[in-house]
């Protein structure tokens, strides 16, 4: 089930959400799952403009900053920099917890964070 994705070229696409939808998962954690990684493929792409992973504050904040001018919404842009820096901690001592670097996550390491997430709750 592994599928290596590219975080410039693909998103949350029609392939990733059949593969979710298909897993013997409650909803709660199907959902869960894609927000990971859709919060994964955006840390990415920062990632390839900035040259640190997780972002750095600063360029997570500017990336933030960009989106919520789309919508004219400071209270957005505060709780999406929120989300992603809480997203990027935890992405990132999962990833360190697996011996892997956070780029190398895929799909099937997320959906072991989700299950053991739902399953310590």
């Amino acid at each position: 089930m592994s599928n290596q994705i590219d975080p410039l070229t693909s998103s949350l696409n029609i392939q990733i959400i059949q593969t979710i939808d298909q897993l013997n998962l409650p909803i709660m954690q199907k959902h869960h799952l894609r927000i990971l990684f859709h919060c994964l493929i955006i840390l990415k792409s920062i990632d390839e403009e900035n040259c640190s992973f997780p972002p750095k504050e600063v360029a997570l904040r500017e990336w933030c900053n960009n989106q919520s001018q789309k919508f004219n919404d400071q209270k957005f842009n505060n709780l999406l920099y929120d989300q992603l820096m809480t997203t990027a901690k935890t992405l990132n001592n999962f990833s360190e917890k697996l011996g892997k670097n956070i780029k190398e996550l895929e799909i099937d390491d997320l959906i072991l964070l989700v299950q053991e997430n739902f399953k310590n709750k």
